[in-house]
């Protein structure tokens, strides 16, 4: 098996949102992975699932080591991750792969999107480490120039990892508590405080916040500090790790309690702009959460199907039954309508990284919208698939119970999603982001009168006294992120009819469209066409679903290379 072969949206939408040099160069890396995903990296997922990190906190002698001992699986997660495929390297160096420049982000996002569907876990630290080194490059190069090469290093005798050490027991949500404390040393600072939740607790190079005495109180009394595990002469820095978490899921990394006594530390660019450094990393590591939750839902999607093809209920396969195809049909769509918005917001990333303050202000608001509807929505689709496969489901002998597990992890870390709502909120009221994307996705036929209509709804929301706006924005959160979806959708399905005369992806925009209009109804041409849409192939375009042009004035952007 090989899970891009078994995807029928990543290719086509890669397709179109690729430079053709780009489509090229990742073509045999989407074949090398997928095949990895669905093999040895699937076995390795598996054990080191089940054999989670063990803290060795002292040495026989009696010295404190405060190490973490990892199953051999781990490692060979890790190694395929950061070595074989430079995940956390791609953003931040050229020549990986034979990139002439810094891989896109969108190439990256697809790549990891395969990786995930095996190990969910390892792609937190990948996350924190390509977060880390994102932070540096940003707000310090010139200090930290060893610090980004090694965190963007493949070789495996070179290479580290990151982490950020953010949430206290009392400021988790409410950055502005942290308690952790700044001390001015002269040539450096010590920090000391506690860190509840301490995710990769063993990283090389940990960016954590700190309260600068003197700067205020709040989020702008906080300054961004680099703890390094080892200490200027290469002594154990003093990082001490409490305990490790026990987690419902993601077991394949370790997450621990971590006291920082009088830690070794340097400033990260300017100390008054800490809470901002952090908001620019959250950013991206949210963007990878949705993705995550994308990845959980497509290798979700693919176990109910293969399981519904073979098993048989009452003289025949479950998959031809009505109300299975009724089950399958929505878990269909809004995968693939995940795996479009989480390309296009890499599209985006990458734009913005260019200088595109346009791009800029939308990935602002894409990105939470994705976090915050993709995640709830993993969590639903992984336990349908539970559902689907029956007592099997339940088992740990079969992927569904990790896959249910992991789901949950992605709207709690990076923000709960009603931390993630008001978030979009923020952006609303400081720029119009809801208008924003009416411009942006407004322009279909299809879709034009939904859009107008949310744009209505948003202004009204602003209106409406502040706990009513925080009250309504859950829900309104979600409508925009799905109206995002079926614009893409649409957008995908007329490259597809013109550049290849398959009308399969003008059927899953169409039904997207049906679903959001009246989930109680799947449209009868897509349950005719089940096969085709869960496992790909050709559908002929019928006059119903011809699609116009788009009408858009807004420019769109170039395929990047």
């Amino acid at each position: 098996m090989n899970y891009a072969d078994r995807d029928p949206a990543l290719r086509p939408l890669l397709d179109r949102v690729l430079s053709a040099d780009d489509r090229a160069r990742v073509e045999p890396l989407l074949t090398e992975l997928g095949a990895l995903a669905a093999g040895d990296l699937d076995r390795q997922a598996a054990l080191a699932d089940a054999n989670p990190p063990r803290l060795v906190q002292y040495a026989p002698g009696g010295d404190r080591v405060d190490e973490i001992e990892y199953h051999p699986a781990h490692d060979r997660a890790a190694a395929i991750a950061y070595e074989e495929f430079g995940l956390a390297a791609m953003s931040h160096r050229p020549g990986v792969h034979g990139w002439p420049s810094k891989v896109p982000h969108t190439v990256k996002y697809a790549l990891s999107y395969l990786y995930v569907q095996s190990e969910f876990g390892m792609a937190c630290p990948l996350s924190m480490t390509d977060s880390a080194a994102r932070i540096l490059r940003l707000f310090d190069p010139e200090r930290y120039a060893a610090e980004i090469a090694a965190l963007s290093s493949t070789d495996p005798g070179l290479r580290a990892t990151g982490a950020m050490f953010m949430t206290e027991k009392q400021g988790g949500t409410d950055v502005g508590l942290t308690e952790t404390v700044a001390t001015d040393q002269g040539t450096h600072w010590t920090l000391t405080g506690k860190k509840w939740f301490a995710s990769n607790p063993g990283a090389d190079v940990i960016l954590t916040l700190a309260r600068v005495p003197g700067q205020g109180e709040g989020t702008r009394g906080l300054g961004m500090f680099l703890v390094p595990r080892l200490g200027p002469d290469g002594t154990r820095n003093a990082i001490r790790i409490d305990r490790l978490k026990d987690k419902l899921g993601s077991k394949s990394i370790a997450s621990g309690e971590v006291t920082l006594e009088e830690a070794y530390a340097t400033p990260v660019g300017q100390l008054t702009d800490g809470f901002r450094q952090m908001a620019e990393m959250l950013n991206v590591s949210r963007l990878s959460n949705a993705m995550r939750a994308t990845a959980l839902m497509r290798r979700a999607v693919r176990e109910s199907v293969d399981h519904t093809r073979v098993r048989r209920v009452f003289g025949r396969p479950l998959f031809e039954q009505p109300l299975m195809r009724a089950t399958l049909l929505p878990m269909i769509i809004d995968t693939e309508g995940a795996l479009a918005l989480v390309l296009e917001a890499a599209v985006r990333l990458t734009a913005a990284d260019e200088g595109d303050q346009s791009a800029r202000d939308l990935v602002r608001v894409l990105t939470p919208l994705a976090k915050h509807t993709l995640c709830k929505r993993a969590r639903s689709v992984t336990g349908e698939a539970m559902e689907i496969r029956g007592g099997n489901g339940y088992i740990e002998d079969w992927v569904n119970p990790r896959l249910v597990r992991d789901a949950h992890l992605g709207s709690i870390w990076e923000g709960s999603s009603n931390v993630i709502a008001l978030d979009v909120l923020r952006c609303m009221c400081r720029q119009g982001a809801h208008r924003t994307l009416a411009d942006t996705y407004g322009g279909r036929a299809e879709t034009r009168g939904r859009w107008e209509l949310l744009h209505k709804k948003g202004d009204a929301l602003l209106e409406l006294p502040a706990d009513e706006q925080e009250m309504r924005i859950g829900r309104y959160a979600d409508e925009l992120t799905r109206a995002v979806m079926e614009t893409l959708l649409y957008d995908q399905a007329a490259h597809e009819t013109e550049t290849t005369g398959n009308g399969r992806a003008l059927l899953v925009a169409r039904t997207c469209t049906a679903l959001l209009d009246d989930p109680d109804t799947p449209p009868r041409a897509a349950l005719d066409h089940l096969a085709e849409l869960a496992e790909g192939g050709r559908v002929a375009p019928t006059p119903a679903q011809e699609t116009p042009a788009k009408e858009n004035t807004v420019k769109e952007p170039a395929a990047h290379g």
